[in-house]
């Protein structure tokens, strides 16, 4: 016999109406702790260096059955392995071989792959990074030698549940997309994409200005059906209150992600999607318009938790139907000093391989920033270097709590030693934790700040029924 789940998929069931298949609910034991950091900006081993307060920092990691954080970088000798594509993330960026050892030393054990610099040192860095990863036994998922491998939930086995890892990217460069084989054509090696087509929303007299506009070009085509919509130099406009970016994802990535999410959660008893977006830009403290409604698909598909990274800092949480979503956690490194870089950014910032270093041009990447409304926001303010560890506690398959640890990441260290994570002091902890209240008010979360920690609290019968 058959039944549905969400209203699509059919869960076959045996005569005595046994799941057959896996259900959608959450199957770890009590105790079930899941520490999620965000971006992972890493170069150097950082365990046995000299990064006072640091250890405090691994030690929430303690005791948690996943540690997870997404892995936005390379680990590789460019020596032997690799070279600089000429189109890259905003920056080559490139860790030791030893970060393998490092990271595995911290506690982590799961990462996410799929960003947008999987593939700043070809695919052969993609390789190398893996087999890194590999060899310390850290499970990795997001990038593969198809989009079938890419996309895959990989599984890492803990004392309190198998749990699955399906990563993929909204921000990444064009040729860094995984695909499969088609007839004799074999498949291509990348990452796993979620493709978003991008408008621009402007007020409804501006919109018929630019259809003006765009009647008078040559070339001028029958205006479509739709008449809310522009497109004009391939930039798609139309009509709304509010001028901003809205965003529609890709139907058929829609669908390959949820197929891997459901499975991911048919063969593990707790499964997390993992989303690496900037949209619509590092500049908001929101997220893009698209994000709510899909990752609330990804948690009906069977995900127990959704994890966005990649705007650099915090956005807020949502809970839904129990479970958490968190719509960016900042930065948990932000190591500025990277090298080797390649030739294409010494060009980008003006600088000459033969006269600048590797470090200077580092820092005018660091220092670039964007145009707003209220003046300028550059990629070295302060928020970019203060984030959170959250740490969410499952007890008989529900979400009990999720804690929130402060951090700030030594911006007012010089170049080679900022980036590296400690307890925010108070006063900056409270601010941080205040700006994530702010940020998780419109939709519907309460944080409590207790001792310098964020405490979100869940009631059993209010988690199964989606409301706190």
């Amino acid at each position: 016999m058959e039944s549905l789940v969400n209203g699509n998929h059919p869960v076959l069931e045996d005569e005595d109406g046994l799941d057959m298949v896996g259900s959608i609910a959450t199957h770890v034991g009590d105790g079930f702790t899941m520490a999620a950091v965000g971006d992972l900006l890493y170069a150097r081993p950082v365990t046995n260096g000299y990064h006072p307060g640091f250890a405090d920092v691994l030690r929430i990691f303690e005791g948690a059955d996943v540690t997870f954080g997404n892995l936005e970088t390379n680990i590789l000798d460019v020596q032997s392995k690799g070279y600089p594509e000429a189109e890259y993330g905003g920056a080559y960026l490139i860790g030791s071989p030893e970060l393998g050892a490092d990271l595995k030393a911290m506690g982590f054990n799961l990462v996410s792959r799929a960003n947008n610099h999987a593939l700043d040192w070809s695919v052969e860095g993609m390789r190398e990074t893996s087999r890194a990863l590999e060899e310390h036994r850290i499970v990795h998922a997001g990038v593969g030698e198809n989009l079938a491998q890419a996309g895959a939930a990989r599984f890492l086995e803990t004392a309190r549940g198998r749990v699955a890892l399906v990563s993929f990217a909204a921000t990444f460069t064009p040729m860094s997309r995984a695909c499969n084989p088609a007839g004799e054509a074999p498949g291509r090696p990348g990452l796993n994409a979620l493709r978003l087509a991008r408008s621009i929303v402007v007020p409804p007299e501006m919109l018929e200005s630019l259809r003006q506009v765009r009647e008078m070009l040559p070339w001028y085509a029958p205006p479509p059906k739709d008449a809310s919509r522009v497109v004009l130099g391939e930039v798609l406009f139309k009509a709304g209150e509010k001028a901003g970016y809205s965003f529609e994802p890709n139907p058929r990535d829609v669908d390959d992600i949820l197929r891997n999410v459901r499975r991911g959660k048919q063969f593990g008893d707790f499964c997390m999607a993992t989303n690496h977006g900037h949209e619509p830009g590092e500049f908001s403290p929101e997220p893009p318009d698209y994000e709510q409604a899909f990752a609330r698909k990804t948690i009906d598909a069977g995900a127990d938790a959704y994890i966005n990274h990649g705007p650099h800092h915090v956005r807020g949480i949502e809970i839904y139907k129990g479970r958490p979503i968190f719509y960016g956690l900042g930065n948990f490194f932000n190591e500025d000093l990277r090298t080797p870089v390649g030739a294409d950014m010494f060009d980008v910032y003006g600088k000459d391989p033969r006269v600048d270093t590797d470090a200077e041009v580092t820092v005018d990447e660091v220092a670039r920033g964007y145009p707003m409304l209220e003046g300028f926001i550059s990629l070295s303010d302060a928020i970019y270097y203060e984030s959170v560890i959250s740490v969410s506690r499952f007890e008989k398959n529900q979400l009990a709590e999720i804690r929130l640890y402060p951090l700030e990441l030594r911006r007012t260290e010089r170049l080679a030693n900022r980036g590296v994570p400690r307890l925010a002091p108070a006063l900056r902890a409270r601010a941080i934790l205040e700006r994530l209240q702010m940020a998780s008010k419109p939709f519907g979360t309460q944080i409590e700040i207790e001792d310098g920690v964020g405490l979100i609290r869940l009631q059993p019968s209010a988690a199964r029924s989606g409301i706190y």
